[in-house]
């Protein structure tokens, strides 16, 4: 497990930010500014304990989970003792290895028993979505061993076979039309379950931070569309 941290002493807001599996900060880092305080968890594994900054009162805590960090999160957020305001999954579930509702079983553990630097470089370009994004954004790809993707995977898999589902609360749910990582199908059928949650669909790949330049614009897009789309239904739901 490691832990990235980002504190400014003025700052009111915490983004808690669980990344998904093959993940560093260099996926994220580019999305800190200095008006809010940065908390990333990612390489999850037993090896390392989960570290905390001491103790801070926030006016806003948004937690965000992308990727394989949705499960993630719900996983360990009660070990943080962090009380999100707001919470965002980005192109996950709680069930990441589902053939319904995650990645199909085979491709999840075909990609466990095939980690190679060759695999990896498919893998990030289609995270990206196409080879052009991915040049565009060669620096925010991962800089990780064979041997820490392995590890993290392995320890993930074996997780997310007894892990049940946590009752965690998300507030937002964001799928990706064009994602190659997890079908956007199985997306949809999870979230389009889930009452409490407002999920909005995005023509967009599976990684999609690029299309901001920081976090607070990202859940400034997310709830001001959200907030959109859910009343144009109400509308319609009056009208019938």
């Amino acid at each position: 497990m490691r832990t990235y941290i980002r504190r400014r002493e003025k700052n009111n807001h915490l983004v808690v930010f669980f990344g998904g599996w093959g993940s560093d900060e260099n996926m994220f880092v580019p999305l800190c500014s200095d008006d809010f305080d940065f908390i990333l968890f990612y390489n999850y594994s037993a090896d390392e304990a989960l570290v905390l900054p001491e103790t801070k009162t926030y006016e806003r805590i948004t937690l965000i989970a992308w990727s394989l960090g949705v499960w993630a999160a719900e996983y360990l957020t009660s070990k943080t003792g962090i009380i999100p305001d707001v919470s965002i999954a980005v192109n996950g579930t709680p069930f990441p290895a589902d053939n319904r509702f995650g990645i199909p079983l085979k491709d999840f553990e075909d990609t466990l028993n095939n980690i190679t630097g060759e695999n990896m470089e498919r893998f990030y370009l289609k995270v990206f979505g196409d080879k052009k994004t991915y040049l565009i954004n060669a620096d925010r790809v991962p800089k990780r061993t064979l041997r820490s993707l392995q590890d993290e995977l392995r320890w993930l898999y074996n997780r997310i076979m007894e892990h049940n589902e946590s009752g965690f609360k998300w507030t937002y749910a964001i799928t990706s039309r064009t994602d190659r990582i997890f079908p956007a199908e199985n997306l949809k059928s999870y979230w389009g379950k889930e009452s409490g949650t407002k999920h909005i669909i995005v023509p967009m790949p599976h990684y999609l931070f690029h299309n901001w330049n920081s976090l607070i614009e990202f859940i400034s897009y997310v709830e001001n569309i959200t907030s959109v789309i859910f009343r144009k239904k109400s509308r319609k739901t009056k009208d019938l």
